[in-house]
């Protein structure tokens, strides 16, 4: 019996990382791209706008100390609560 054994032809070796490295630069720049186009569509759209300034008011308040009457007035709720609560388990 006669064994054949055949070597395949290694493929000529290009730089693959350099490919790498331009799909990865076109795929940002499209990217960029997009944002942009995005962007100057976002400012000519009125409800655009109004979320942008929503979310600044509402980041705004987010951003704000609870008063302090507030505050006590949470406690007397939640004390009133509990002792709601604990006439009904009585």
């Amino acid at each position: 019996m006669v064994e054949i054994v055949i070597d395949p032809i290694p493929a000529p070796r290009t730089d693959n990382r350099r490919e790498d490295e331009l799909m990865t630069t076109r795929k940002k720049e499209a990217a960029d791209q997009r944002k942009l186009e995005l962007q100057a569509s976002d400012i000519l759209d009125p409800n655009n706008q109004i979320g942008v300034r929503l979310r600044s008011l509402y980041a705004a308040a987010q951003d704000e100390a609870i008063p302090d009457r507030f505050l006590d007035l949470l406690e007397k709720l939640d004390h009133a609560e509990m002792m709601a609560s604990a006439k009904i388990a009585e």
